[in-house]
């Protein structure tokens, strides 16, 4: 089914489901409540979360099927596609639990500056969060505690209240990634070993010259992994960037490079995949505290 429905509002969200709307722009919804739904999927102009606690292996996550085997929490950002890959003659019961808002809700406050930070909401559907049942209970705590919010009614303080315990959840959200990390450890360290034979086979080929540098998201790419995603394992397990440790290999290679006197160094510069010779000579200097002609000279 090709059909894609634009998710424009909190409200469109609820209605859909036979639920109340008690704020335009903030909703937390016990989907066991809701009506069952056709099997669209939606382009979200708003931020939706999902608590998951029932295997569902329809789910539509971007350009993956996800199949729950546990209790997982999806993050969805506006601009980002999801729902069911099926008939739109059927009907799905949702399920767990739904924090969904708009980004005007946050526009202006700290949350709103600090959005771009949680980099969870462009990771892939294979990397999305699993939950213990602890962690489960703060989630839904969270999430209660803004229901109330919703539920009293709102006044003066409804929104900063409302928006703390998001914050606050997101910042929960990050612990549990990096317990996640920490859990997944063996695997992580296959994704590393996989990524410096990568870079290793990427400047033995022509690639460099042709392509240029190898970026961080080509290498997410290549090892099926979100950039976000990617760039956040390799900082957990050896505390630089998936760039540093792309600028340290090439730093390496360019050292031994740099022994071949027969090619100038602005050769070796585009060997290595530089545009420009001046930006390899600037990287190397403020690695290497010398610059390529004065490493060739001193060794």
């Amino acid at each position: 089914m090709d059909k894609i429905e634009k998710l424009i509002s909190v409200t469109h969200f609820n209605s859909r489901r036979g639920q109340e709307t008690l704020h335009p722009l903030v909703s937390v919804l016990d989907q066991s409540k809701s009506s069952p739904i056709r099997a669209y999927r939606q382009l979200s102009e708003i931020y939706v979360i999902f608590l998951k606690d029932l295997k569902c292996e329809d789910f539509q996550y971007g350009r993956n099927t996800y199949d729950y085997q546990e209790e997982t929490l999806l993050f969805i950002a506006p601009g980002q596609v999801f729902g069911f890959d099926l008939s739109e003659e059927r009907l799905v019961q949702p399920t767990g639990w739904a924090l969904v808002f708009h980004p005007d809700f946050i526009k202006g406050t700290s949350l709103g500056r600090k959005m771009d930070e949680y980099g969870f909401f462009s990771y892939d559907s294979k990397e999305a969060l699993h939950i213990s049942e602890r962690e489960k209970q703060i989630v839904l705590e969270c999430f209660r505690k803004i229901k109330e919010e919703l539920e009293r009614g709102v006044d003066k303080h409804s929104k900063t209240l409302i928006v703390s315990n998001i914050e606050l959840f997101f910042n929960y959200c990050i612990r549990f990634y990096d317990r996640q990390f920490i859990t997944r450890e063996s695997l992580n360290k296959d994704v590393l070993t996989k990524f410096e034979s990568l870079l290793k086979k990427y400047f033995e080929t022509d690639q460099p010259k042709t392509i240029g540098l190898p970026t961080v998201a080509f290498c997410a790419e290549q090892l099926n992994l979100s950039a976000n995603y990617f760039g956040d394992l390799v900082k957990k397990e050896i505390g630089k960037s998936a760039l540093e440790y792309i600028q340290a290999k090439v730093i390496d290679l360019a050292k031994e490079r740099i022994f071949d006197r027969s090619k100038s160094i602005s050769e070796i510069a585009y060997e290595m995949g530089y545009k420009y010779p001046q930006h390899f000579t600037r990287l190397f200097k403020q690695r290497v505290g010398m610059s390529p002609q004065e490493y060739r000279m001193a060794n």
